[in-house]
């Protein structure tokens, strides 16, 4: 079986590289298809695949200016020559579902999000403060021809997968189909409790407008409690400016170094309405608790304290909604939800949480984390590839 990985682009490691290295790991000779690759910046695991790119690699710039070549990804991703593979699993936050394949190819789409840039987040990227009335009016024309391209390919695809139940109900409303839902995995051997709890807060994001980083470090100016802030972006220098005080900004760290920090912060900040959002796993993981918006996907990975007055108790979705004890037992809480984008509502639930640290047990929450371990990831994964596929070739082969 001749199988090919189609990847939007290889420039870090976050969550979607996470779901790749599975894939890697399933499917060890497989070809590995991306827009761009920058060398060096993704894991081994990755990096040793056949890697072939699309004509965006030779693009000026690209390095730095990759995602102002946005309205060329249809085209590039649709460049890709899929003749002769059996199987085409794509991970796609962005174009990589609608690659083309060959009729009798069996296609599965892993869906980290629709494309946000030119759905629910356009205003972020590309409001007047960014880009002045010119520039937003190019960029809803570019936005209205991305939304046909994309809605029209999200029916090239056999199967679609969903990293959450939030993603799927996106999904469900922008493009009129189902998906199952497969949460994104953790590495639990390597993010692992440590022996101590500093005094800092810790928050791990790309810089990014809508991951909100700006409301997180006011609302710890206005506390005055020390707060650690891991990441890079398009809004460093926006976020350099507004830092200072107990705020500090310290760029992006290697996996050991962001491992230490989960283990000895006193809880993970998570300002922003994620799909899903890995960093709470790997920080509850270590066994800390995490501070979070209460919408989006977080609701399916931290279970919130019941402080009375707001939704909280049971969450959406089946790995998060028991106890690490099975179906009917109550699950212990992990975090606490803030319901108001506003740095004060972020603040209210930091001294909330100050006042009930004792009620957060670090072995409970590791235990609830270990459910999205990557063990388990690439065991469903497995299951319903090789079913899809089963599945498939039975209907391809029927009599017409």
């Amino acid at each position: 079986m001749r199988v090919a990985l189609i990847h939007d682009w290889l420039t870090g490691m976050r969550g979607g590289e996470r779901c790749l290295e599975v894939l890697c790991e399933l499917y060890p000779h497989a070809d590995v298809y991306t827009l761009l690759h920058l060398p060096g910046r993704v894991s081994w695991s990755i990096e040793k695949m056949a890697i072939r790119t699309s004509f965006v690699q030779r693009l000026p710039r690209v390095a730095s200016l990759y995602r102002y070549y946005l309205p060329l990804y249809p085209l590039a991703i649709e460049s890709f020559d899929l003749t002769g593979y059996d199987l085409v699993l794509s991970s796609s936050h962005c174009v990589a579902k609608g690659v083309l394949t060959p009729p009798g190819t069996c296609h599965i789409a892993y869906i980290h999000t629709p494309m946000r840039y030119i759905w629910e987040e356009f205003r972020s990227y590309f409001g007047r403060r960014q880009h002045g009335w010119l520039g937003r009016g190019v960029a809803q024309l570019l936005a209205h021809y991305l939304r046909l391209w994309d809605v029209g390919s999200a029916y090239r695809p056999d199967y679609l997968i969903a990293n959450s139940h939030h993603v799927a109900g996106r999904i469900r409303k922008y493009y009129g189909r189902e998906a199952v839902v497969i949460h994104p995995p953790v590495d639990t051997r390597f993010f692992v409790p440590g022996d101590r709890e500093d005094e800092y807060y810790l928050l791990v994001s790309a810089f990014a407008p809508y991951k909100r980083v700006d409301l997180a470090i006011e609302a710890f100016k206005a506390l005055r409690l020390p707060l650690k802030v891991v990441g890079e972006g398009q809004e460093r220098k926006r976020l350099t400016r507004l830092a200072g005080g107990p705020v500090e900004l310290l760029g992006w760290v290697d996996d050991h170094e962001l491992a230490e920090l989960y283990a000895g912060c006193r809880a993970l900040v998570f300002p922003g309405l994620e799909d899903f959002g890995l960093t709470p796993l790997e920080a509850q993981a270590c066994g800390r608790p995490v501070i979070a918006y209460g919408f989006g996907g977080v609701r399916e990975s931290v279970v919130p304290l019941n402080l009375g007055g707001e939704e909280s108790g049971a969450v959406a979705g089946e790995a998060a909604s028991q106890g690490a004890g099975g179906p009917g037992r109550r699950a212990a809480p992990t975090g606490v939800f803030f319901y108001e984008a506003v740095p004060e509502a972020l603040a209210r639930a930091v001294r909330a949480f100050e006042q009930h640290r004792d009620r957060f047990d670090p072995a409970a929450i590791r235990a609830h984390a270990l459910q999205f371990d990557r063990a388990v990831f690439k065991e469903r994964m497995q299951a319903f590839i090789e079913a899809s596929y089963n599945a498939h070739r039975v209907r391809e082969a029927r009599p017409c």
